[in-house]
């Protein structure tokens, strides 16, 4: 089986036909599946959409059971916690939904981690660390886009002269550069490519 545009996040089953891995969908299995989305909803109380999953978390008062439901709880609304929280070894601890997040000064609220500045980010070299509430992403530079070639995804240069997405003057010449353009004013013509005279 071959899939021509790749399968992201799953496995290719046949001519062009992928098989998303759970937590993925799309034609190419390149889009996260927003499970808190789906019905049934898997969480009792609140959920939060993570990359490839997903997280329960409960109402103030209650606490998370291991099997993803909320039970009520008199410690927990005495403690107050943001997004639910949990009882280790007798002692009740305020939870964070992600891994991007965690517990204020206060222990009882969640801030977001930023791991582009932290450094926790890891991104190809060709790719940008973007920052999100309890997680981050790595988008492609600006002038490169997404696009799976030869096996992998990959980020490549946006040929603004074939797309016609560059501001060249109407008699001057687009020519293509890594991740951008340049425009010379034809022959006949002065300025500075985007104004020709």
């Amino acid at each position: 089986a071959i899939c021509g545009h790749g399968c992201k996040y799953g496995e290719c089953t046949g001519p062009n036909k992928c098989k998303c891995f759970p937590g993925f969908t799309g034609k190419t299995c390149n889009q996260d599946l927003n499970e808190c989305g789906l019905k049934p909803r898997p969480c009792e109380h609140r959920c939060m959409n993570t990359h490839g999953s997903y997280k329960c978390y409960c109402l103030n008062g209650y606490m998370l059971m291991p099997d993803g439901t909320c039970a009520g709880s008199r410690t927990c609304a005495m403690v107050n916690c943001q997004y639910g929280c949990e009882e280790v070894k007798g002692e009740v601890q305020c939870l964070c939904p992600s891994g991007g997040l965690q517990l204020g000064p206060n222990r009882r609220t969640c801030i977001d981690i930023d791991e582009c500045s932290t450094g926790k980010a890891v991104c190809s070299y060709n790719r940008k660390c973007v920052n999100t509430f309890g997680s981050y992403y790595c988008r492609c530079h600006l002038g490169y886009e997404l696009k799976y070639v030869s096996g992998r995804y990959d980020c490549v240069d946006v040929n603004e002269c074939v797309t016609n997405t560059h501001r060249c003057n109407l008699h001057a010449e687009c020519l293509n550069t890594k991740g951008s353009f340049k425009c010379k004013c034809k022959q006949g013509y002065r300025g500075n490519g985007f104004d020709c005279a």
